[in-house]
């Protein structure tokens, strides 16, 4: 594999259903020693993750990156509060954003790329639940859709 393929490891497939993801940030991640070999074994998982702003700096709370086997006592706690790395603009621009009625910061995925763990990150506003139901429906017509084309081509 090479080194410029962005590997996805984790991904917050709750997010799309629960938020509208307005937009969206590429994150580096500050580790210990030995998360990068946990998070490159695929031991990661995005599940009720979220993103905060403190002084001025971007942390990634509740993201879950198990202990690494082989890490005796240089292993690290879990579910640690982790520093994103963003520029500065991006960091303000996520601030007023954030603080609006509604909005959330929310990581979508973990990913490898260039030998370095990623965050993409995303700015949601919350779904309600008939906005929910309505989603589904869609994507229930689009099966349906797609299910009718292909019976129809054979």
């Amino acid at each position: 594999m090479g080194k410029n393929n962005g590997r996805v490891i984790a991904q917050n497939k709750k997010a799309n259903h629960d938020y509208f993801i307005e937009e969206t940030f590429e994150a580096g991640l500050v580790l210990q020693g030995t998360e990068i070999k946990s998070i490159r074994a695929g031991r990661v998982n995005l599940k009720d993750s979220f993103a905060t702003i403190k002084q001025g700096e971007a942390y990634i709370n509740n993201m879950h990156i198990s202990p690494y086997e082989q890490g005796n006592r240089y292993n690290h706690e879990p579910t640690r509060a982790r520093k994103l790395l963003l520029h500065r603009k991006q960091i303000d621009r996520l601030i007023g954003e954030s603080q609006q009625a509604g909005y959330s910061i929310i990581p979508l995925k973990v990913y490898i790329k260039n030998g370095f763990a990623k965050v993409l990150i995303g700015l949601g506003k919350g779904k309600k639940k008939y906005d929910k139901r309505e989603d589904l429906k869609q994507k229930q017509a689009k099966r349906d859709m797609d299910r009718a084309i292909k019976d129809r081509l054979n």
